[in-house]
């Protein structure tokens, strides 16, 4: 099943495919500079919260690779402002905090070596290569996981773009989609558009229609007569976050589709990496929203379709965790108590961890 590549560290550079212009092209930029890579996180280039780690990891590493510093202690010296560059890109996704702190703990393990510059810097991109690495293997255990979750036929639905757009794999969302199509089941996705920003219509609907996955393009509000009438067997969606008690924060009108799925019985399914549990969050209610800009809101690829009026343009929400009948992530599925079930997985070692 063909399967998109968002990101990838070359020797010219980080090199990214640019999605604010799906599905209509498609374009890579090479980044050189770790601030071109903190604006292409910025400017949405790339999205989606693994991806955006894999990213911030990469562009670390690209600024340590890049340093013009002749010693350890000059490049100790740029070594913060690099991190807080890239850490004041996005808020909400915790991927883009766990990236930047899992470098630095590398980056402090050389320097308390006295490491050479020169092994240093490969030490520094080998650590973003890994975490890539990593991320592709998470996302191919959270599909084997969540397959075994997912109807044996009709539809499914799911919000925003949680592919390998968005996470630099094979996806969480659609991942445990993709392996349960592989394994046989027969399977229709619903794809509401996702607005403002459209990364249902523009993202995922390209990922599915190119990887040959039968799916169906419906608006936004059109969620609810589908759930009515529609026979949807599940819901699957990622995570930008997910707190101590399952809370969790997902891509704008992610809520909703709960509620609608918890009013007509449809199970409501969370499949995220461990990176993106939150656990130092007691509940949702402490998850930073990202506000973005009116103009997203007001305008269609530049052209206006709204007055200029005051504008509201939160870019996640926060689902309860009454609402999710099971969080899927890379080390098993976890159901509630989530204070309980959530911690057990964030204690699993990586060895210990299955698939």
């Amino acid at each position: 099943m063909k399967v998109a590549q968002p990101i990838e560290w070359t020797s010219k550079g980080v090199v990214m495919l640019d999605q604010r212009r799906l599905p209509g092209e498609v374009i890579h930029h090479t980044y050189t500079d770790y601030r071109e890579v903190a604006a292409a996180i910025k400017d949405m280039v790339i999205r989606g919260a693994p991806a955006i780690g894999v990213a911030a990891a990469m562009g670390v590493a690209l600024g340590i690779e890049r340093s013009s510093a002749r010693t350890l202690d000059e490049l100790r010296a740029e070594f913060p402002g690099i991190c807080k560059i890239i850490a004041e890109t996005r808020p909400t996704a915790v991927d883009l905090f766990w990236a930047i702190e899992r470098m630095t703990r590398r980056f402090a393990l050389l320097v308390a070596a006295n490491s050479p510059l020169d092994e240093l810097r490969r030490a520094m991109v080998e650590e973003a290569r890994a975490v890539h690495a990593e991320k592709r293997a998470t996302d191919e255990a959270i599909g084997r996981f969540g397959a075994d979750l997912m109807p044996v036929a009709g539809q499914v639905m799911t919000q925003c773009n949680a592919g390998a757009l968005a996470t630099a794999g094979i996806g969480t969302a659609l991942g445990v989609i993709r392996v349960a199509v592989e394994q046989g089941h027969k399977l229709r996705v619903l794809v509401p558009e996702t607005r403002p920003y459209l990364q249902g219509a523009r993202l995922t609907a390209w990922e599915l229609h190119e990887g040959g996955v039968p799916l169906t393009l419906i608006t936004d509000n059109m969620v609810g007569h589908f759930m009515k009438t529609g026979n949807v067997g599940a819901v699957v969606v990622g995570a930008d976050r997910i707190a101590a008690n399952g809370d969790t924060a997902n891509k704008i009108g992610t809520y909703q589709i709960a509620v609608l799925a918890h009013e007509h019985g449809v199970p409501f399914y969370v499949a995220a990496p461990v990176s993106t549990f939150d656990l130092t969050l007691a509940s949702g209610e402490e998850i930073p929203i990202e506000e973005r800009a009116a103009d997203e809101v007001t305008h269609l690829r530049g052209v206006r379709i709204a007055p200029d009026v005051t504008v509201a343009n939160p870019a996640f929400d926060v689902t309860p965790a009454r609402l999710i009948s099971a969080i899927i992530c890379e080390r098993g599925v976890a159901r509630l108590p989530y204070a309980e079930s959530l911690r057990r997985l964030a204690d699993m070692s990586a060895a210990a961890a299955p698939g």
